[in-house]
């Protein structure tokens, strides 16, 4: 560990415990009792208020009202930080726990657990791929997985993962694949046998890349929506064109990516839909409609 790495960790240490003993810090840096009394001497030097007294209760020590120097940022600054980190802590775990607790001490703040964010569904399988690709994106390595499309076809994919996207609803991989030699993005719930290989990448995201680069193509739909599915209309098309007829029923309109998601999410409103415009859509509603009556017959 450099030197003043080490310094800095044994005044947060310090800024934790209040007290301990050069014995204890030279065990836990692995160096001698002496390194530990020179790194008291600079860090004193540095007007830093420790000090450090013999006896049976003697130890090393900062004064109780110390804090760093924390002018370089803001109040607000401050704030902001940890509120960013209670965020991150609730979707993914203990390394954002533990960089708010260091920062929480540093600012001399008590973390105020202001939000809660649950994204887990009701296993840690999808965690688990969460980690890995999550990892590999921090540290530029290849990933290997099973995908399966929205027409069930599995294929192997090998990409260079560039970042993760939360949109509507769903977990997205933005990455850069080695099958297609082009930029794609893959629903995570479809990721199947995932694996980082030891194979560094150097590729960036483009910069000021819009969806449709990605395979969204977006479609505009018009539905009527029944009185009975008020809460849905509520919930789920807040930033919609929304419009309430007289007899109750909601007209939305709506902008989606086109794809097989758009035409489950349409059919979960069961009786309670009507597809208005496009009569594409509308006709591959009614033909899917067709299909799942066979099932019944």
């Amino acid at each position: 560990m450099q030197v003043n790495n080490r310094l800095f960790e044994i005044v947060y240490i310090l800024m934790q415990k209040r007290k301990t003993t050069a014995k204890e810090l030279a065990d836990r840096f692995e160096v001698s009792t002496r390194t530990i009394y020179r790194d008291i001497e600079i860090l004193s030097g540095a007007n830093i208020p420790i000090y450090a007294t013999k006896g049976k209760d003697g130890g090393i020590g900062l004064l109780d009202e110390y804090v760093l120097n924390k002018t370089i940022l803001s109040e607000e600054e401050q704030n902001q930080i940890l509120f960013a980190l209670q965020g991150m802590k609730n979707v993914k775990g203990q390394e954002e726990k533990d960089i708010l607790e260091k920062l929480s001490i540093l600012f001399n703040k008590k973390i105020n657990d202001w939000i809660k964010i649950d994204f887990s569904n009701w296993n840690n399988i999808q965690e688990e791929r969460f980690d890995i690709i999550k990892s590999a994106i921090l540290n530029r390595y290849l990933v290997q997985f099973i995908y399966y499309n929205s027409n069930g076809e599995e294929s192997k994919r090998i990409v260079e993962p560039l970042q993760i996207w939360f949109k509507d609803k769903s977990w997205y991989l933005v990455s850069y694949c080695k099958l297609k030699q082009d930029y794609r993005i893959f629903k995570i719930a479809r990721i199947k046998e995932i694996n980082m290989l030891q194979e560094h990448f150097e590729r960036e995201l483009p910069k000021g890349q819009k969806e449709e680069k990605y395979n969204f193509k977006n479609i505009s739909l018009e539905l009527e929506i029944s009185k009975e599915m008020a809460y849905r209309v509520y919930d789920e098309f807040e930033n919609s064109e929304i419009v309430k007829k007289e007899n109750g029923n909601f007209i939305v309109k709506v902008e989606y990516p086109e794809n097989e998601w758009v035409y489950d999410y349409l059919l979960s409103f069961g009786e309670h839909i009507k597809v208005i415009a496009p009569n594409r859509v509308k006709n591959i509603i009614k033909d899917k409609l067709e299909k799942t009556l066979k099932n019944y017959l």
